[in-house]
């Protein structure tokens, strides 16, 4: 089945795609304020593109455990010229990663074509209705709590079960509002447990119930230095683990901030999981 996001078209079942990070934030847990300068963003998100991403994901507004919430204006202002610029420069859709409609409008705007919501479109019940008027893609991510309060004691009776009621709930305001192409997310690292995010991708095939294609965001994350005890800047390798279990259990989109490293490990894991597929792709 082909999907068009923006000015491409991609076969989301034929190999797996990889979005790639730009975070205009001074305080993401990744790479806060690396980018946080507009022509600085503009040019990594180039440099993605050129690694081979497959989507730029920019957002303008940390959601590291414990942030607090940007205002409208600033959150716009941070992500919509650099939007305008990487669409003027590159034919790599690119989405917007925020949970606030007004900004969601402003980058579809600018030519975002994609919408990824780490609330899975529960925070502001404008946000399905601005998708769908543009005609955006959405990205619906499972989040237990906020970014600010998400990891105080997040516990389940049935992991994945209220993970997929979740994402039920928001796959149908999307589709409820005329939203077309719709993603899901489980939402590694938004109110889990390392030994959560390992059971997430251990029985990451269970979303198949869903029957859309699944994004997963494993990259740099605490659960990766829980496992490992490295810092961020040294979970490559446990990043890329993670991704080749991803793709193996069905994976359809990785998001990561290391798009050459990691498009070299998802072409092998492709090749083996889709008997030579990904070969010279």
């Amino acid at each position: 089945m082909t999907w068009t996001f923006g000015k491409r078209d991609y076969d989301l079942a034929s190999r797996t795609h990889l979005m790639g990070v730009v975070n205009v934030t001074p305080d993401s847990f990744s790479d806060g304020g690396l980018y946080l300068s507009g022509d600085a963003a503009v040019r990594r998100g180039v440099q993605l593109a050129e690694e081979g991403a497959d989507f730029i994901d920019v957002g303008g507004e940390s959601t590291r455990p414990g942030s607090e919430a940007v205002p409208v204006k600033e959150e716009i202002r941070r992500v919509v010229p650099v939007i305008r610029s990487l669409v003027d420069r590159t034919d790599v859709p690119v989405s917007v990663d925020t949970s606030k409609a007004e900004v969601a409008e402003a980058a579809l705007d600018a030519g975002a074509s994609v919408v990824n919501d780490v609330s899975g479109f529960m925070a502001d019940p404008a946000m399905a209705r601005v998708a769908a008027s543009h005609g955006a893609s959405a990205i619906i991510m499972h989040m237990r709590g906020t970014p600010a309060t998400m990891q105080e004691n997040p516990v389940y009776d049935d992991l994945m079960g209220e993970i997929v009621s979740y994402l039920r709930r928001g796959v149908a305001a999307a589709r409820d509002a005329g939203v077309r192409q719709i993603i899901v997310d489980p939402g590694i690292g938004f109110g889990k447990t390392t030994d959560h995010n390992l059971e997430i991708l251990r029985r990451l095939g269970e979303l198949d119930v869903l029957d859309l294609p699944v994004l997963v965001g494993p990259s740099r994350k605490a659960f990766i230095g829980a496992v490992l005890d490295l810092p961020v800047g040294d979970r490559l390798e446990g990043t890329a683990a993670s991704a080749a279990v991803a793709v193996m259990n069905g994976a359809s989109i990785i998001r990561v901030h290391d798009v050459a490293p990691l498009r070299r490990i998802v072409r092998v894991v492709d090749a083996i999981m889709r008997q030579g597929a990904a070969v010279g792709a």
